[in-house]
C-alpha cells in the first residue's frame, strides 16, 4: 500500500509513550513543511520506535537528548526477513530532527553549551560588527570564525587578557595560518584580525600599534584581476536551458534574469522578499552590503519571469522570501549560503556549458562589461552595481581593449 500523509498521522497517533502528546502535531508541521508521504512515513516510523523504547526505559520527556538517540541506535535490532532496504538508515536523522522540533517548544532541555571566554568575547565583537558597523552577516559570520580561532590560538580555553597580546601572538597566529592557507585565503584572515584589533582598540584593551604589528601578504599582481565575466552566449544558453514547465525551471530562470539583467549579487537575490516587488512601478527594494536599501528598475522581462513563477511554480508557503527551495522544507534559501551560486554552477552543466567560473557573480560582471562597451561611463557603472568605492569599479577600465590599445605608447625603436 502506498505511504499517504493521512498515514503518517495515524501511526504517530498509535504512540503511547512519552511522547504520544506531540508526535501527531510533529508529523503535521512536516506535511505543512511539503515533506513526501515517503518521508512523512520514516519519519513517523522512526518517532513511535523510539517513543516505545523511552518508554521501556521510563525516560521522561523532559530529559530527552542526543545520548539518548545514540543510544537508541545501538541497540540490537533485527529487521524484517523481507526488508531489502537497510530500515535504519535515516534513524538518526530523524530523530534528531524530532528532537529539533520538542526542543523548540520547549518540551525538551536544550543542550548543554560550554562558553568559554574567548566565545564571549567574540559574541560581543559579533554584535558590534552587526548593529554598529553594519557588515552583512556572511562578513561577520567569517570575522567571528577567524577571531575565534585567534583567540583560542593564544588563550586556549582560559581566560582572555586582550592587555597580554603581543605583536609576536599577531605574528605567531598569521604564521601557523600561512601553513595551511592559500595567499587569497591568508589576506581574507588577516582582514578579520585587523577588524577585531581595531575593536579591542576602540574598547581601550590595546593599543593602535598592535593592529600596525599584522603583517601583510605578499601580493605578486599589481593590479586586481580581469573581471571573470560570462559571454553573452553563455548566458543566453543558460537563461534557456531553464525547464519552464517544472517549479525549478520557472525559479531558476527568474533568477537567472535578475543576475543577467540587474547584476545582482547572490545574497541579493536570497534575500528578495514578495513585499520587495512593486509592481505598479516595477520597481524592486533591493537588500544591499550594510544593510543599505536601494530601489532598482524592473525590466519587462525579469518581472514576466518572476510573475510566472509566483504564478506557476513558487510552491505554497508561508515564507515571504520570493524564491523557495524545491524540496522539504519548503521555505527560502538559508542566509549566507551559497545556495545561488550552486543554481548557476548546476544551469551551466545543464546547458553544457564548460565555463573556468562556477558563480553568480560572473553575471555581474558581464553587465558590466556590456555596459562599458556600449558607452557608459564608470561612474554610470558604480552607481548600477551599487559600489561604495569607485575603485571596486577601475578594474574593469582595463576590459575595453580597443579603448586601451589607442592610448598604448609606441615600443621603443619599433615603427611608428
Amino acid at each position: 500500500m502506498e505511504p499517504t500523509c493521512e498515514g503518517a498521522i495515524e501511526l504517530a497517533r498509535s504512540a503511547t509513550g512519552p511522547l504520544s502528546p506531540y508526535l501527531e502535531a510533529f508529523v503535521t508541521s512536516l506535511v505543512d513543511q511539503q515533506y513526501t508521504a515517503i518521508s512523512l512515513r520514516v519519519k513517523s516510523w522512526h518517532a513511535v520506535a523510539f517513543d516505545a523504547w523511552l518508554a521501556k526505559h521510563d525516560i521522561a520527556l523532559v530529559g530527552v537528548s542526543d545520548t539518548h538517540i545514540d543510544q537508541f541506535h545501538r541497540r540490537s535490532y533485527q529487521p524484517r526477513s523481507d526488508c531489502k532496504a537497510e530500515p535504519r538508515i535515516h534513524e538518526t536523522s530523524a530523530l534528531r530532527h524530532l528532537l529539533r522540533y520538542l526542543r523548540e517548544q520547549g518540551l525538551c532541555t536544550p543542550p548543554p553549551t560550554a562558553t568559554t571566554s574567548a566565545d564571549d568575547l567574540v559574541a560581543s565583537f559579533e554584535r558590534f560588527l552587526l548593529h554598529d558597523k553594519g557588515l552583512a552577516t556572511t562578513t561577520v559570520d567569517y570575522y567571528r570564525s577567524r577571531t575565534r580561532d585567534f583567540l583560542i590560538h593564544r588563550f586556549g580555553t582560559g581566560e582572555v587578557d586582550l592587555g597580554n597580546l603581543s605583536a609576536a601572538n599577531v605574528i605567531d597566529f598569521i604564521r601557523n595560518q600561512s601553513r595551511q592557507l592559500r595567499p587569497k585565503s591568508l589576506k581574507s584572515v588577516i582582514t578579520a584580525l585587523r577588524a577585531f584589533l581595531r575593536y579591542a582598540q576602540y574598547r581601550g584593551e590595546t593599543s593602535a600599534a598592535l593592529v600596525n604589528a599584522v603583517p601583510a601578504v605578499a601580493a605578486w599582481s599589481t593590479t586586481p584581476p580581469l573581471p571573470r565575466a560570462i559571454s553573452p552566449e553563455h548566458a543566453r544558453s543558460v537563461i534557456d536551458s531553464c525547464d519552464t514547465s517544472t517549479s525549478m525551471g520557472l525559479r531558476d530562470r527568474a533568477v537567472l534574469l535578475l543576475l543577467s539583467r540587474l547584476g545582482l549579487r547572490g545574497g541579493e537575490v536570497l534575500a528578495l522578499l514578495l513585499e520587495d516587488i512593486d509592481w505598479d512601478t516595477s520597481r524592486l527594494s533591493i537588500r544591499g552590503k550594510n544593510g543599505r536599501v536601494c530601489l532598482m528598475p524592473m525590466p519587462a522581462d525579469v518581472g514576466e519571469a518572476i510573475a510566472m513563477y509566483l504564478q506557476r511554480g513558487r510552491p505554497q508557503s508561508d515564507d515571504r522570501h520570493v524564491f523557495l527551495r524545491t524540496r522539504a522544507p519548503i521555505k527560502g534559501f538559508r542566509h549566507g549560503s551559497d545556495s545561488i551560486g550552486s543554481l548557476v554552477c548546476n544551469a551551466l552543466r545543464r546547458a553544457g556549458i564548460n565555463a573556468p567560473h562556477k558563480g553568480s557573480h560572473q553575471f555581474r560582471y558581464a553587465l558590466a562589461v556590456r555596459m562599458l562597451k556600449r558607452g557608459a561611463s564608470l561612474p554610470e557603472i558604480g552607481e548600477v552595481l551599487r559600489h561604495r568605492s569607485p575603485m571596486a569599479t577601475s578594474i574593469y577600465a582595463k576590459v575595453d581593449i580597443d579603448v586601451l590599445r589607442g592610448l598604448a605608447l609606441p615600443w621603443p625603436g619599433g615603427a611608428s
